[in-house]
């Protein structure tokens, strides 16, 4: 066989590989639902078809790994991506993916973080072209049958426990513009501690919920076991639990009211934090809820048909 035909053959050859490849990425239904394993931090990636959804980008560029892991190589979109709340563990991260990937809307709350690096990520934003939603105004979403209900916060709290930010350079952000300071990003500042503004979503696939809790505190705890009760909401299949699994987060009443069948606990190997707690992992074992660990277990994927998952 000549060297010309030895070549075709390898091109035609590594044609249908990439077809296969790429019919096998997108061909499936399932709802995949990956925490990354950024050590002491939060990323979680949803993923249906060509649809992806990434909740908070951890402390550092480890989250480029695991969507390199779980997104097909051309695929350089990101449909979706919600900042819970403006702490370094959970944003640091998104501004490698903003300069790494196309993302369509960016859902954030309006607070400052008042940091070097919050101001590198708003002009990353600002400069990405994206659509900035602000979600104490749109509290129902959908990307293909993925449905988001935003829980919490609600324009109470941003109303009563905030100020907005004067209007100058510093501060103004970059992302769309609003009616006070020039971007949703940054508009205003609190003194209260930020995990207080976390971003709570409920997603809904078909039959199969889960719940992603940024790092709620206590009382917003036994404040989302409440508007899920008023909802008739008893039982959820997937719950990260918050702030790393510390104490000041997941609530007996949160789990009483709640039937949860898999908890998963997003932590870094010997953090300094002696996260997650024990009083944690007993509250979760005493009923018999699964729990998963990134400190433990690493990069954690849960698949689903929408009716039944399954640990891959």
């Amino acid at each position: 066989m000549s060297t010309k035909v030895r070549i075709v053959f390898s091109v035609m050859f590594l044609i249908l590989c990439t077809a296969v490849l790429a019919v096998h990425s997108i061909g499936s239904d399932n709802l995949k639902i990956v925490a990354c394993d950024v050590g002491q931090g939060d990323s979680i990636l949803m993923t249906r078809k060509d649809i992806q959804i990434l909740i908070d980008g951890g402390p550092d560029r480890k989250v480029l790994e695991c969507l390199d892991k779980n997104m097909p190589f051309w695929d350089r979109n990101i449909e979706v991506v919600i900042l819970t709340h403006p702490q370094k563990d959970h944003y640091m991260g998104l501004i490698d993916v903003f300069e790494t990937y196309r993302v369509v809307y960016f859902i954030a709350n309006s607070l400052d973080a008042s940091s070097y690096e919050y101001g590198v990520l708003k002009n990353k934003v600002g400069g990405s072209g994206v659509e900035v939603i602000d979600p104490t105004r749109y509290r129902k979403l959908r990307s293909g049958l993925i449905y988001l209900d935003i829980l919490y916060p609600n324009s109470d709290i941003i109303t009563e426990e905030t100020k907005i930010n004067p209007c100058d350079e510093s501060t103004v952000g970059n992302g769309r513009k609003s009616e006070h300071c020039g971007g949703v990003l940054g508009e205003y500042v609190t003194n209260l501690d930020l995990n207080e503004f976390s971003i709570i979503v409920l997603a809904r696939f078909k039959n199969f919920t889960a719940l992603f809790t940024g790092d709620m505190t206590p009382s917003v705890s036994d404040e989302i076991a409440q508007i899920l009760s008023d909802k008739g909401i008893d039982h959820i299949n997937y719950i990260k639990i918050p702030h790393h699994g510390s104490k000041n987060g997941l609530t007996q009443k949160l789990v009483n009211d709640v039937a949860f069948d898999a908890a998963v606990i997003s932590a870094g190997k010997s953090n300094p934090y002696g996260h997650p707690h024990k009083e944690v992992l007993d509250m979760l074992k005493s009923k018999g809820i699964r729990v998963l660990r990134t400190d433990v277990e690493g990069n954690i994927r849960i698949e689903t048909d929408g009716n039944k998952a399954w640990l891959k």
